[in-house]
């Protein structure tokens, strides 16, 4: 007689869905999406990354109870001769993740045009905003910290999409923001405490994005217009635009 230690039934290997997710980052150059995709992917932060040179694509995959979850990440090359590119990164995508520099406010700004675009190919994706660089923010005058954080906050609004500052170099908010991406893609709960106080790693999700962009207002997009942009002069101890963290 089959004990339940020894049935045979115990031989056959517990059968496990797979499911493919495909995750776009966007944004300007050297604002750190290759750092971002190989920092989740490979656990590997090397700050004398190259450029990215067209699209650039990374998987991983984590297991949520009997599914396992293939992220397929892309990641465009943020100079504009690539925007030709931008299909092959957000089409397809049920995440698109925008990424900023938090100590080049010009980034920010030019998230309005890289989610008009992006918006325009998929607009079913969910939005996540990311400010990178949190470990050099820190180090700037409070008074633009302040503004770099408020600002980030409209935008996400405007854009119905988690607001998240990250470290890839500190290893800061990484993992969340692929958790965050998950729960909205499969309606999860999560119970990440949210982060909103100004000057430390912004964390705001609960109630942006997920299944409900699906039906975004378009309203939204007229608004979007009306953003405000943020001083193009952080401090003069901001940290050279070159390093790619």
């Amino acid at each position: 007689m089959a004990t339940p230690s020894t049935g045979a039934n115990n031989s056959i290997p517990a059968v496990r869905n797979q499911v493919e997710v495909q995750v776009g980052l966007v944004g300007d150059a050297q604002v750190g999406k290759t750092s971002l995709m190989v920092k989740y992917v490979q656990n590997i932060y090397d700050k004398e990354y190259t450029q990215t040179l067209g699209v650039n694509f990374l998987k991983r995959k984590v297991s949520i109870r009997s599914t396992d979850i293939i992220f397929s990440i892309m990641d465009l090359g943020g100079q504009r001769e690539f925007i030709n590119m931008l299909p092959i990164a957000t089409v397809g995508s049920s995440v698109i993740i925008f990424l900023f520099d938090l100590t080049r406010p010009e980034t920010l700004s030019s998230i309005k045009e890289w989610y008009r675009q992006a918006y325009g190919l998929n607009d079913s994706a969910i939005p996540i905003l990311v400010g990178t660089k949190y470990d050099l923010l820190i180090d700037l005058d409070p008074e633009y910290q302040e503004q770099i954080s408020r600002t980030s906050m409209k935008y996400a609004q405007v854009m119905n999409a988690p607001l998240i500052f990250c470290s890839t170099a500190k290893s800061i908010n990484i993992q969340k923001i692929f958790k965050i991406a998950l729960a909205k893609i499969f309606n999860l709960t999560l119970t990440i405490p949210e982060i909103n106080e100004i000057g430390d790693p912004l964390l705001i999700y609960k109630h942006l994005g997920g299944q409900q962009h699906r039906h975004h207002n378009k309203s939204q997009d007229r608004k979007s217009h009306n953003i405000r942009k943020p001083s193009s002069s952080p401090s003069s101890k901001a940290p050279s635009p070159g390093v790619n963290t």
